[in-house]
């Protein structure tokens, strides 16, 4: 079964929001799925399925694909998708995780 896709306009604005208000939370994301040794993160693309980062290491530019906990089909949930995928990665790191508002 193919993932969902989620219209252009959709991703763009997620990706947008994600790569302006939340650098470190992907370098997080980066860090606890991807390499402990990232230095960058960009968020690239994103389905139904998962998330898509651009990581650095060591610079080589490498892809990291994150799944999301189930599969999802609506708007507001890849928000929380995200969500889960910063607190995770914040336990894996022993990071203290911000409040979410």
């Amino acid at each position: 079964m193919s993932a969902f896709i989620f219209a252009p306009d959709v991703v763009a604005g997620v990706l947008h929001h994600m790569n302006d208000d939340h650098n470190d939370d992907n370098l997080l994301i980066a860090r606890a799925f991807g390499d402990t040794a990232a230095t960058a993160s960009v968020m690239t693309d994103l389905d139904g399925d998962g998330g898509v980062w651009t990581i650095t290491v060591n610079t080589e530019a490498r892809e990291l694909r994150v799944p999301w906990t189930d599969p999802i089909t609506e708007r507001p949930e890849i928000r929380r998708e995200v969500v889960v995928l910063y607190d995770r990665a914040c336990e894996i790191l022993g990071v203290t995780p911000r409040p979410h508002a």
